[in-house]
Protein backbone atom coordinates (compact mmCIF):
# COMPACT_ATOMS: atom_id res chain seq x y z
CA UNK A 1 0.00 0.00 0.00
CA UNK A 2 2.40 2.63 -1.17
CA UNK A 3 2.78 5.48 -3.60
CA UNK A 4 6.30 5.63 -4.96
CA UNK A 5 7.10 9.33 -5.27
CA UNK A 6 10.72 9.56 -4.16
CA UNK A 7 13.35 10.51 -6.68
CA UNK A 8 16.04 8.06 -7.76
CA UNK A 9 18.55 10.01 -5.71
CA UNK A 10 16.41 9.63 -2.62
CA UNK A 11 16.02 5.93 -3.25
CA UNK A 12 19.76 5.51 -3.62
CA UNK A 13 20.28 7.38 -0.38
CA UNK A 14 17.68 5.25 1.39
CA UNK A 15 19.50 2.14 0.26
CA UNK A 16 22.51 3.20 2.31
CA UNK A 17 20.57 3.18 5.55
CA UNK A 18 21.50 0.41 7.95
CA UNK A 19 18.88 -2.29 8.29
CA UNK A 20 17.92 -3.00 11.86
CA UNK A 21 17.88 -6.67 12.85
CA UNK A 22 14.32 -6.89 14.10
CA UNK A 23 12.51 -10.00 15.29
CA UNK A 24 10.36 -11.86 12.79
CA UNK A 25 7.05 -13.47 13.52
CA UNK A 26 7.08 -17.24 13.59
CA UNK A 27 3.99 -17.22 11.40
CA UNK A 28 4.50 -17.94 7.73
CA UNK A 29 8.27 -18.08 7.89
CA UNK A 30 8.91 -20.79 5.31
CA UNK A 31 11.10 -19.44 2.54
CA UNK A 32 9.71 -20.05 -0.96
CA UNK A 33 11.99 -22.04 -3.20
CA UNK A 34 13.50 -20.27 -6.18
CA UNK A 35 12.29 -22.65 -8.89
CA UNK A 36 9.25 -23.43 -10.97
CA UNK A 37 6.34 -24.36 -8.75
CA UNK A 38 3.77 -26.90 -9.83
CA UNK A 39 3.50 -28.86 -13.04
CA UNK A 40 2.60 -26.11 -15.54
CA UNK A 41 5.50 -24.45 -17.32
CA UNK A 42 6.02 -20.75 -17.79
CA UNK A 43 6.03 -21.25 -21.57
CA UNK A 44 2.64 -22.97 -21.49
CA UNK A 45 1.07 -20.15 -19.48
CA UNK A 46 2.66 -17.40 -21.56
CA UNK A 47 1.38 -19.01 -24.74
CA UNK A 48 -2.17 -18.30 -23.52
CA UNK A 49 -1.61 -14.59 -22.87
CA UNK A 50 -0.04 -13.43 -26.11
CA UNK A 51 -2.96 -11.13 -26.94
CA UNK A 52 -5.03 -8.83 -24.75
CA UNK A 53 -8.77 -8.41 -24.56
CA UNK A 54 -8.78 -5.26 -22.44
CA UNK A 55 -11.24 -5.24 -19.54
CA UNK A 56 -10.00 -2.13 -17.74
CA UNK A 57 -11.53 1.21 -18.69
CA UNK A 58 -8.07 2.73 -19.03
CA UNK A 59 -4.43 1.83 -18.64
CA UNK A 60 -1.98 1.94 -15.76
CA UNK A 61 1.46 3.37 -15.18
CA UNK A 62 4.27 1.16 -13.87
CA UNK A 63 5.72 4.05 -11.84
CA UNK A 64 4.80 7.66 -11.07
CA UNK A 65 7.17 8.92 -13.75
CA UNK A 66 5.97 6.68 -16.62
CA UNK A 67 3.05 7.03 -19.00
CA UNK A 68 -0.04 4.83 -18.74
CA UNK A 69 0.52 1.89 -21.09
CA UNK A 70 -0.54 -1.25 -19.14
CA UNK A 71 -4.07 -2.64 -19.62
CA UNK A 72 -5.78 -5.31 -17.54
CA UNK A 73 -6.72 -8.14 -19.89
CA UNK A 74 -9.42 -10.78 -19.63
CA UNK A 75 -9.30 -14.53 -20.28
CA UNK A 76 -11.55 -17.45 -19.41
CA UNK A 77 -11.20 -17.86 -15.67
CA UNK A 78 -8.54 -15.22 -15.18
CA UNK A 79 -7.34 -11.67 -15.69
CA UNK A 80 -3.75 -10.74 -16.44
CA UNK A 81 -1.31 -7.94 -17.02
CA UNK A 82 2.29 -7.62 -18.12
CA UNK A 83 4.32 -5.05 -16.25
CA UNK A 84 7.36 -4.45 -14.08
CA UNK A 85 7.83 -5.52 -10.48
CA UNK A 86 8.23 -3.05 -7.68
CA UNK A 87 8.96 -4.58 -4.28
CA UNK A 88 6.33 -4.45 -1.55
CA UNK A 89 7.79 -4.93 1.93
CA UNK A 90 4.70 -3.85 3.85
CA UNK A 91 3.14 -5.74 6.73
CA UNK A 92 4.92 -7.40 9.62
CA UNK A 93 8.26 -5.88 10.63
CA UNK A 94 11.15 -8.23 9.91
CA UNK A 95 14.90 -7.96 9.40
CA UNK A 96 14.40 -7.35 5.65
CA UNK A 97 11.16 -5.38 5.71
CA UNK A 98 11.09 -2.38 8.02
CA UNK A 99 11.22 1.40 8.01
CA UNK A 100 15.01 1.50 7.71
CA UNK A 101 15.23 -0.87 4.74
CA UNK A 102 12.16 0.41 2.91
CA UNK A 103 11.54 4.16 2.49
CA UNK A 104 7.87 3.41 1.70
CA UNK A 105 7.32 0.91 4.52
CA UNK A 106 3.86 0.58 6.06
CA UNK A 107 3.18 -1.82 8.89
CA UNK A 108 -0.08 -3.10 7.45
CA UNK A 109 -1.45 -4.86 4.39
CA UNK A 110 -4.92 -4.71 2.89
CA UNK A 111 -5.52 -8.37 3.70
CA UNK A 112 -4.54 -10.16 6.89
CA UNK A 113 -3.45 -13.58 8.09
CA UNK A 114 -5.91 -15.94 9.76
CA UNK A 115 -4.68 -14.67 13.15
CA UNK A 116 -5.51 -11.08 12.20
CA UNK A 117 -1.91 -9.96 11.74
CA UNK A 118 -0.72 -8.22 8.55
CA UNK A 119 0.98 -10.40 5.96
CA UNK A 120 4.71 -11.05 6.12
CA UNK A 121 6.25 -9.80 2.87
CA UNK A 122 9.67 -11.26 3.58
CA UNK A 123 8.42 -14.85 3.53
CA UNK A 124 4.97 -14.86 1.88
CA UNK A 125 4.71 -14.50 -1.90
CA UNK A 126 1.90 -12.05 -2.55
CA UNK A 127 0.88 -9.61 -5.27
CA UNK A 128 -0.42 -6.05 -5.03
CA UNK A 129 -3.51 -5.07 -7.04
CA UNK A 130 -4.42 -1.45 -7.84
CA UNK A 131 -7.02 0.01 -5.51
CA UNK A 132 -10.48 0.45 -6.99
CA UNK A 133 -10.80 3.41 -9.35
CA UNK A 134 -12.51 4.44 -12.57
CA UNK A 135 -9.78 2.49 -14.39
CA UNK A 136 -10.67 -0.90 -12.94
CA UNK A 137 -12.46 -2.48 -9.98
CA UNK A 138 -10.77 -5.80 -9.23
CA UNK A 139 -13.64 -7.17 -7.12
CA UNK A 140 -16.01 -6.92 -10.09
CA UNK A 141 -13.93 -9.59 -11.86
CA UNK A 142 -13.81 -12.18 -9.09
CA UNK A 143 -10.46 -11.04 -7.70
CA UNK A 144 -10.29 -11.05 -3.91
CA UNK A 145 -7.85 -11.10 -1.03
CA UNK A 146 -6.16 -14.48 -0.94
CA UNK A 147 -6.86 -15.12 -4.61
CA UNK A 148 -4.23 -17.15 -6.45
CA UNK A 149 -1.80 -15.48 -8.85
CA UNK A 150 0.70 -17.12 -11.19
CA UNK A 151 3.66 -14.75 -11.45
CA UNK A 152 5.97 -15.48 -14.38
CA UNK A 153 9.45 -14.12 -14.97
CA UNK A 154 12.54 -15.41 -16.76
CA UNK A 155 10.94 -18.79 -17.48
CA UNK A 156 9.94 -19.32 -13.83
CA UNK A 157 6.49 -19.66 -12.31
CA UNK A 158 5.82 -18.58 -8.73
CA UNK A 159 2.39 -18.91 -7.16
CA UNK A 160 1.36 -16.05 -4.90
CA UNK A 161 -1.79 -14.66 -3.33
CA UNK A 162 -3.49 -11.29 -3.69
CA UNK A 163 -2.18 -9.71 -0.50
CA UNK A 164 -2.24 -5.94 -0.73
CA UNK A 165 -3.67 -3.01 -2.63
CA UNK A 166 -1.70 -0.14 -4.14
CA UNK A 167 -2.12 3.23 -5.84
CA UNK A 168 -5.11 3.67 -8.14
CA UNK A 169 -3.03 4.49 -11.23
CA UNK A 170 0.01 2.18 -10.84
CA UNK A 171 0.35 -1.55 -11.48
CA UNK A 172 3.16 -4.10 -11.15
CA UNK A 173 4.14 -4.83 -7.56
CA UNK A 174 4.74 -7.94 -5.46
CA UNK A 175 6.21 -8.92 -2.12
CA UNK A 176 9.85 -9.36 -1.20
CA UNK A 177 9.34 -13.14 -1.13
CA UNK A 178 7.81 -13.22 -4.62
CA UNK A 179 10.76 -11.35 -6.10
CA UNK A 180 13.33 -13.47 -4.30
CA UNK A 181 11.76 -16.72 -5.49
CA UNK A 182 11.82 -15.50 -9.09
CA UNK A 183 15.46 -14.43 -8.94
CA UNK A 184 14.59 -10.72 -8.90
CA UNK A 185 16.53 -8.43 -6.55
CA UNK A 186 14.10 -8.12 -3.60
CA UNK A 187 15.64 -4.99 -2.07
CA UNK A 188 12.63 -2.70 -1.47
CA UNK A 189 14.64 0.47 -2.14
CA UNK A 190 16.74 -0.50 -5.16
CA UNK A 191 15.49 -3.89 -6.39
CA UNK A 192 12.69 -5.06 -8.65
CA UNK A 193 12.42 -5.67 -12.37
CA UNK A 194 11.90 -2.97 -14.99
CA UNK A 195 9.76 -5.19 -17.24
CA UNK A 196 9.04 -8.75 -18.30
CA UNK A 197 6.78 -9.84 -15.45
CA UNK A 198 3.41 -11.47 -16.21
CA UNK A 199 0.70 -11.68 -13.55
CA UNK A 200 -2.18 -14.12 -14.11
CA UNK A 201 -4.89 -13.79 -11.45
CA UNK A 202 -7.38 -16.65 -11.24
CA UNK A 203 -10.97 -15.53 -10.77
CA UNK A 204 -13.04 -16.58 -7.76
CA UNK A 205 -10.11 -18.35 -6.12
CA UNK A 206 -9.09 -18.01 -2.49
CA UNK A 207 -6.34 -19.63 -0.44
CA UNK A 208 -7.24 -20.48 3.14
CA UNK A 209 -5.42 -19.64 5.25
CA UNK A 210 -4.01 -16.83 3.15
CA UNK A 211 -0.56 -17.26 4.73
CA UNK A 212 -0.19 -20.88 3.56
CA UNK A 213 2.13 -20.79 0.57
CA UNK A 214 1.86 -24.55 0.10
CA UNK A 215 -1.91 -24.17 -0.24
CA UNK A 216 -1.37 -21.44 -2.85
CA UNK A 217 0.93 -23.71 -4.84
CA UNK A 218 -1.49 -26.64 -4.72
CA UNK A 219 -4.51 -24.59 -5.73
CA UNK A 220 -2.50 -22.55 -8.22
CA UNK A 221 -1.26 -25.63 -10.04
CA UNK A 222 -4.80 -26.97 -10.37
CA UNK A 223 -6.13 -23.64 -11.62
CA UNK A 224 -3.24 -23.26 -14.05
CA UNK A 225 -4.09 -26.63 -15.57
CA UNK A 226 -7.73 -25.54 -15.94
CA UNK A 227 -6.56 -22.26 -17.46
CA UNK A 228 -4.65 -24.11 -20.18
CA UNK A 229 -7.67 -26.28 -20.95
CA UNK A 230 -10.14 -23.40 -21.11
CA UNK A 231 -8.14 -20.92 -23.20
Amino acid sequence: MRSRTLTLAAVAGAALLATAALPASASGTATPRSAQEGSVSAAALLAKVTSCSQISSGKYKTDDETSATIPVCGKNGAVFWKADMDIDCDGQVTSKCNGDADPWFQDDTAFHQSDGKPLRAESLPYVVVPSTSSIWKYTSYGIKGGGVVAVIYNNKVEYAVVGDTGPTQIIGEASYATAKALGIDPDPATGGADSGVTYILFKNSQVSPIESHSAAVSLGDSLAQQFLQNN
